[in-house]
């Protein structure tokens, strides 16, 4: 396909927006991230709050088992990131603490952890996902994308609870300043977790596959738990037998437990007044193992695993970012 010919790249507007400047990037996620927790926060508190937006698909699949056993028919083709061990034992830590408030939640299990770096297709009929594996094996690139972080590093650091009425989130934000691995990308510092999802947009729709991913949002997220009952949430509603209605208190208690955790994790994995910050709270993307390249009923982190790309071992496991800056 002709270059021109092609759709514009999603991921590139960003980009130009912020003049390739990736302290310009990095302050558009936070801004986004803050504003939309701030927004969300309002409505959870609201009298008017209707209660949480239940995963209906999640909440039939974990059930008790029927007969035939539901099956979730949406199949869909992704380039995954999986998160490296720290960042896992990190949101077990999280969980633990969430569920303490709010045990009835669904929380994503560590190995179904994930960050969706490309969305390719989306609640596709399962032959259609098959076709589109074929033609872009058919065309080589597989390997490639699935091998992208290894030789294109890049790194996640500032972790925070994002939330609203369906899932709650541990989201990141791309770094800026120098890579703290010795394998740079073209100019110290210019390459983000950001430009990462435009290079693998743009290979994959230069096979001539055409692509419409939900996920253009300045958002780089692990979804940690979702809404699958509103069990716990619900108290009686006063002089009409059998009504409930919300219970305000417990959801004003879920949404103080994320703004403590959130207090706690700016306070150990942020850069302090020292511009220290420990690596437990960042994440190279490609650290441990590459790109998943993944097909299949994969909403939740399932799917099947087509290939997954090299990964790397960190060179150096502090940051100073008083020579990185974050």
């Amino acid at each position: 396909m002709d270059k021109s010919t092609q759709d514009p790249n999603p991921f590139d507007q960003l980009i130009i927006e912020c003049q390739d400047d990736t302290t310009q990037i990095h302050a558009r996620y936070e801004t986004h991230r803050t504003n939309r927790n701030a927004q969300y926060r309002t409505k959870l508190l609201s009298p008017d709050f209707p209660g949480w937006q239940i995963d209906e698909i999640l909440g039939k699949l974990h059930r008790q088992p029927t007969d035939p056993p539901f099956v979730d028919p949406r199949h869909n083709l992704t380039l995954y990131a999986r998160p490296p061990q720290h960042i896992r034992d990190l949101v077990a830590e999280i969980q633990r603490d969430i569920e303490d408030v709010a045990p009835s939640i669904w929380f994503t299990p560590s190995s179904q952890l994930h960050m969706t770096t490309l969305e390719i297709a989306s609640c596709r009929p399962q032959l259609e996902v098959e076709e589109l594996v074929s033609h872009l094996q058919g065309h080589g690139i597989v390997p490639d994308l699935a091998d992208y972080t290894f030789h294109h590093r890049t790194r996640l650091v500032k972790p925070m609870i994002s939330y609203d009425a369906t899932a709650m989130a541990l989201s990141f934000l791309p770094a800026t300043g120098l890579e703290t691995d010795t394998v740079q990308n073209g100019k110290d510092g210019g390459y983000t977790y950001h430009h990462l999802r435009r290079d693998v947009s743009e290979m994959v729709t230069a096979t001539g596959l055409r692509m419409k991913p939900r996920y253009i949002a300045l958002s780089a997220h692990i979804t940690i738990a979702r809404f699958i009952t509103q069990d716990g949430f619900l108290v009686k509603s006063p002089g009409q037998e059998g009504a409930e209605r919300v219970d305000g208190e417990r959801v004003a208690a879920l949404v103080e437990r994320v703004e403590k955790i959130n207090e706690r994790l700016r306070e150990k994995y942020w850069p302090g007044e020292d511009a220290v910050m420990s690596a437990k709270g960042e994440w190279l993307v490609g650290q441990e193992r590459g790109l998943e390249f993944c097909k299949g009923t994969s909403f939740y982190g399932g799917g099947e695993d087509v290939l997954t790309g090299k990964g790397f071992v960190p060179l150096r496991l502090w940051i100073n970012p008083g020579n990185t800056k974050c």
